[in-house]
């Protein structure tokens, strides 16, 4: 009898397949699969927005437990205690925070205003000098264009999204006790947390998050401390040019280029617009071409020489994927968002690149052609 019956209903299977095995049904499978996953990514980002004010502070103290991770190590093989170890380490952290805030604070405080007339003044002797070109140039549009630019400059609302590092806003404060004290617990404890993390972890699972971790560290660590060098030098190079040329304002211009160089490609290239036009201003076109030329030669020796050599490979992404994670970043969570979306992003190709083991990507990723050039 059970043979009688498969061999019935074995030519009905074959008569009347599944409308799921088909070339439509397949599709009409990962079509729901997609829909799946980009329902849970839609609850995952709206979650991560909704605890900004916790998530923000979290990343900033791995950054910086990163960043001084050799020296922690450094102290610790030296025999000094981990307590004071971490208190070193912290209170390096909150000097360097305190610094950049203070110059973010007298730069704004003192000569903001006058930078912004600057710049503005600047653009519109630009606008003056295009009024002569032989293209025909809508004045309407570019007069919108400054109004909206000068708007979003002198508003409260640029205040409170380009500063926040210096605003007193219960937030602001909430997430810097929220970050010092989870950066000193990553700090002194940062192994034993990830160690306790791993340990629903066995086997091959658990050498991968091992790799993870050793991944994410070295690439956030490599990542601040090098942009941290980069700015830096971009900063004093930019600011030794326009004291030389005697451009007003040279040392804000120099703090602005300190600070949008942890935003990259887009940071340089808007600190030197603003550079440019207040030499424009003040000092003439000549004057402005030559800041514009300095700006030009500094990036190129920052990108070109000093880049690779201070960051080695903590950030191998190409510029698409920086910008998109810049943009991405910046509708998140604002400046802070587009200073963190680019790291988090090299750290995630980061641990793909670790994922079958150490130099054995994820097999997707796994180059299967030769590159073109």
């Amino acid at each position: 009898m059970g043979l009688f019956v498969r061999a019935s209903t074995a030519p009905e299977s074959e008569e009347h397949p599944s409308i799921w095995r088909d070339g439509f049904g397949r599709l009409a499978t990962r079509c729901v699969q997609i829909l799946a996953v980009l329902a849970v990514t839609v609850v995952v980002v709206y979650a991560l927005i909704q605890l900004k004010l916790i998530l923000i502070p979290v990343l900033l103290a791995l950054i910086f437990a990163s960043a001084f991770n050799p020296l922690m190590r450094a102290l610790r093989s030296r025999g000094v205690p981990s307590v004071l170890a971490t208190i070193i380490a912290l209170v390096s952290v909150l000097v360097i925070i305190g610094a950049v805030v203070w110059l973010v604070v007298w730069a704004v405080e003192s000569q903001w205003d006058e930078l912004v007339e600057s710049a503005s003044n600047g653009f519109t002797t630009l606008q003056e000098y295009f009024a002569h070109l032989p293209i025909t140039i809508d004045q309407a549009q570019i007069d919108e264009w400054r109004d909206t630019a000068v708007g979003f400059l002198t508003s409260s609302q640029f205040g409170s999204g380009a500063l926040a590092g210096v605003s007193a806003t219960a937030n602001f404060l909430t997430g810097l006790v929220l970050m010092v004290v989870v950066l000193f617990f990553f700090l002194k404890d940062g192994p034993k947390i990830w160690e306790f993390l791993l340990r629903p972890f066995v086997g091959k699972e658990y050498q991968r998050a091992i790799r993870i971790g050793d991944k994410t560290v070295d690439t956030l660590g490599g990542y601040a401390r090098g942009t941290a060098i980069v700015a830096a030098v971009d900063a004093i190079g930019i600011g030794i040019g326009l004291l030389i040329l005697q451009v007003p304002l040279a040392i804000p211009l120099a703090v602005i280029v300190f600070l949008t160089a942890f935003i990259p490609i887009v940071g340089a290239t808007l600190a030197g617009i603003l550079a440019a036009l207040v030499a424009l201003v003040t000092n003439g076109p000549v004057t402005a071409l030559i800041v514009v030329g300095i700006v030009v030669l500094v990036n190129q020796l920052e990108g070109n020489f000093l880049q690779p050599v201070v960051m080695g490979r903590s950030l191998k992404l190409h510029a698409l994927v920086i910008l998109l994670a810049l943009t991405a970043g910046t509708i998140l969570g604002g400046i802070i968002g587009a200073v963190i979306s680019v790291p988090t992003a090299a750290v995630a190709w980061g641990i793909v690149t670790v994922w079958n083991g150490e130099n054995e990507p994820a097999k997707p990723m796994q180059q299967k052609r030769p590159e073109v050039t």
